[in-house]
C-alpha cells in the first residue's frame, strides 16, 4: 500500500532521497543497554506532487518518540540569546502586556517562556515530555503536559485563549499536521497572531542539509507546503522573516483569514524565491539524493585519510543531525572515539546505532584529539568558541554541512 501526503491525502510516489535505514536519532542508549538489539527505521523521504510537502512515513508514533524525551532546548546560549530577541520584538510588534496571553505549543523547558514571564506577560506552555516540562515548571512556568491538537486546544480554549501563539521548531515533528494546525485555529483570538519556526526545505537542498532528517523529523517545511496547509483551516500568512538558525529558517506570521491582514512584501518575495528554485517543481526534488551520495563521499574520505595518518578524532554535540549523518555515513568507533555535549542528561549514554560513547566537553582537554568534528554544524560559531583551547596542541575543527570543510 503506497503512503499518502498527510497534508493533502495525495499518494506518494516522488522520492526526495533515501538515507537508509537508521535507528531513531534521539534514542541515546544506556551503556548496560549496548548489547541490546535496537529497532532500525527506513530514512525513505517522499515529496507530494500535489502540494509539494517533503515528508517521512510514520513508523513511531509521536508517544513514543516524545514522551520522555532528552533534548533541553536551553543547551545552547545562541539559542537563549536568539529566543530573549523574539521576545523583545514580538512583544513591541504586538503590543503585548499583562493581560494579554502568549501560548507555547512545544515549549520544552520554558526556554522562550521565561522571557515573556519576566516582562510581566501571562504565559502557558503546553509540552508533551513530562521530563522536560518539569523543568519548566520548576521555573515557575505554567505547563500543560499534552500532544496539541484540535482536542487540547478546544479544552484549553476558555482559560488560555491566545494573543501570541508561539511555535518553534515544532511543526516538523507533527505526524498528523492538519490536526496540529486546527489546534491553532481553536486557540487563537479573533485579532491574534501565531508565529512558527521552521527549518527552510530551501536551505535544506542548497546547503546539503541530509542530516536534519531523521525520524522525529516528519515533514520538511517550504512556504508553499505551509500555506496550503493553513489555508486549508481558515488561517493565513501575512508576514515571513528569514533567520540564520539551524541552517536557514523561516518565522511565518499568521492570522485568522477573516482578519483580512494584507501580505507582507517579504512573504511575496519568499514565494517568488521558492518558485525560482523550482520547489514547485518535481524535478528539483528528484536531484537532491546525488548531491547527498557526493557528500558522503567527501566525509569517509577525511575519515580513511585521517585514520591512515593515526590521528584522533573527536565528535562535538550528540545531535540529532549527527546520528543521521554518522548512521548514512557509517561512522562508528574506529572512526569517532568518542563525542561530547554540554547536556549532562546525554552524558554517559551511547549513540544509537553506532554505540559512540558520550562524555562532557572536558573529556576534549583531557585527550587532545587531532579533530573535532563538529555534528551540529549549526552551532559551529559557538563551538568554536567555547573549544578554541585545541588549537593550542594543533588541533583543527572539521564541519561537514554543507561541504567538508578542516580548519
Amino acid at each position: 500500500m503506497k503512503p499518502v501526503c498527510r497534508s493533502c491525502g495525495t499518494p506518494l510516489e516522488t522520492t526526495f532521497v533515501d538515507l537508509g535505514m537508521s535507528p531513531l536519532a534521539n534514542s541515546l542508549l544506556k551503556p548496560e543497554h549496548g548489547n541490546d538489539m535496537e529497532r532500525f527505521y527506513p530514512l525513505h523521504v517522499f515529496v507530494c506532487s500535489q502540494c509539494f510537502l517533503v515528508q517521512l512515513e510514520e513508523f513511531e508514533s509521536p508517544e513514543h518518540i516524545f514522551s520522555d524525551y532528552l533534548y533541553f532546548s536551553s543547551f545552547s546560549d545562541a539559542w537563549l540569546r536568539h529566543c530573549s530577541a523574539y521576545a523583545d520584538k514580538v512583544e513591541a510588534r504586538l503590543g503585548l502586556g499583562p493581560t494579554s496571553k502568549v501560548v507555547e505549543v512545544a515549549s520544552n523547558d520554558g526556554y522562550l517562556l521565561q522571557f515573556f514571564a519576566k516582562k510581566g506577560i501571562p504565559v502557558l506552555g503546553i509540552e508533551p515530555a513530562a521530563n522536560v516540562a518539569q523543568t519548566a515548571i520548576g521555573k515557575g512556568i505554567q505547563t500543560e503536559v499534552a500532544f496539541f491538537g484540535r482536542q487540547t486546544a478546544e479544552r484549553l480554549r476558555d482559560a488560555h485563549s491566545a494573543d501570541l501563539i508561539a511555535a518553534n521548531n515544532v511543526l516538523a515533528h507533527v505526524p498528523d499536521i492538519n490536526d496540529f494546525v486546527a489546534g491553532f485555529k481553536a486557540l487563537l483570538k479573533p485579532d491574534g497572531t501565531i508565529t512558527v519556526e521552521f527549518p527552510h526545505l530551501l536551505q535544506l537542498i542548497r546547503h546539503r542539509q541530509y542530516d536534519t532528517i531523521y525520524h522525529e523529523h516528519f515533514s520538511y517545511l517550504s512556504l508553499l507546503a505551509i500555506e496550503a496547509v493553513f489555508g486549508r483551516h481558515g488561517l493565513a500568512l501575512y508576514d515571513v522573516e528569514e533567520l540564520p538558525t539551524h541552517g536557514g529558517s523561516l518565522r511565518i506570521y499568521a492570522s485568522h483569514q477573516e482578519a483580512g491582514r494584507a501580505a507582507s512584501p517579504a512573504l511575496l518575495a519568499v514565494r517568488v524565491a521558492e518558485r525560482a528554485a523550482g520547489l514547485d517543481r518535481l524535478d528539483t526534488y528528484r536531484d537532491f539524493a546525488a548531491t547527498v551520495a557526493l557528500s558522503k563521499c567527501d566525509i569517509l574520505e577525511f575519515f580513511i585519510k585521517a585514520r591512515r595518518e593515526g590521528k584522533t578524532v573527536a565528535g562535538y554535540a550528540a545531535a540529532a543531525k549527527g546520528n543521521t549523518l554518522l548512521n548514512y555515513c557509517g561512522i562508528g568507533k574506529e572512526f569517532i572515539s568518542y563525542v561530547v555535549d554540554r547536556n549532562p542528561h546525554k552524558q554517559g549514554r551511547l549513540l544509537p546505532g553506532t554505540h559512540i560513547p558520550v562524555y562532557g566537553p572536558e573529556q576534549i582537554a583531557q585527550t587532545k584529539p587531532d579533530y573535532l568534528f563538529i555534528l551540529a554544524w549549526n552551532l559551529r560559531d559557538e563551538v568554536v568558541s567555547q573549544m578554541h583551547e585545541i588549537r593550542g596542541w594543533g588541533g583543527k575543527f572539521v564541519v561537514p554541512i554543507p561541504n567538508l570543510d578542516v580548519f
